[in-house]
């Protein structure tokens, strides 16, 4: 008998065995969890690292690990139909919820960098000296143009290709998040969190934010990649 396979599965086009596809399903559903669990689990380490009140910079870490390990994990992973508590909702209402986890991850954000730059001032210490620092601001620009793509969303009357759009949205997105996750993993080599995480301890929470970013980077890509060469497929075969 046949294998029957998901109709939007890009796995399912590569022509797997019915025991392989299964296999990828779990495999999918068991990493989803498991970037939500680490997600929530690296926001709620690093609040409790920062011990926030103590000063101004204890804010930052605070902020933007809420903004973009979890909200930002969170609006993007919602959309998944494999292991997302909100697999339930519409689509109308994921795409609402989006837009509310896109809107924390903005005002966490601009706090975040609102107490930095308090504190960098309070001390007396220049601004932008690290790799930390540089790759936080083009982290801020790519979810600025992330943003403006789905602002852009909203009126869809007024944009020429609303596919293409999405595609540019879902890619900005997708950098957004790879250059979040490349700032959280060098914020743990600063003298702040060394001086605190040492040994084996801090290689486990460098590899923490490793896994939700592979999994959204599957997601994104697998939602928006097959439909792109599709539509590419069909233009070149009309150009022929």
């Amino acid at each position: 008998m046949p294998a029957v396979f998901h109709p939007h599965s890009s796995v399912a086009e590569e022509g797997l065995g019915m025991h392989e596809f299964w296999l990828y399903v779990w495999l999918r559903k068991v990493g989803i969890v498991a970037a939500h669990i680490m997600s929530l689990g690296l926001t709620i380490f690093i609040t409790l690292l920062s011990r926030p009140g103590t000063s101004l910079f204890s804010w930052h870490p605070v902020c933007m690990s809420i903004g973009f390990s979890l909200c930002m994990t969170e609006g993007v992973l919602l959309f998944s139909s494999e292991g997302s508590p909100f697999c339930f909702q519409s689509r109308k209402g994921k795409v609402q919820l989006h837009w509310v986890l896109q809107a924390l991850v903005a005002i966490a954000g601009g706090t975040g960098l609102g107490f930095i730059v308090a504190s960098k001032n309070v001390s007396e210490r220049p601004h932008l000296t690290s790799w930390h620092s540089l790759l936080g601001v083009a982290t801020l620009v790519a979810a600025g143009c992330q943003m403006l793509c789905g602002v852009c969303l909203l009126f869809p009357k007024r944009v020429s290709s609303v596919a293409r759009l999405r595609l540019y949205h879902a890619t900005c997105g997708l950098v957004t998040y790879l250059l979040a996750t490349g700032t959280l993993v060098l914020a743990m080599c600063s003298d702040w969190f060394q001086g605190t995480i040492k040994g084996a301890l801090w290689y486990v929470c460098v590899l923490l934010p490793l896994c939700p970013a592979l999994v959204v980077m599957n997601q994104i890509t697998n939602a928006y990649l097959p439909t792109y060469q599709r539509r590419r497929s069909r233009y070149e075969s009309g150009n022929v």
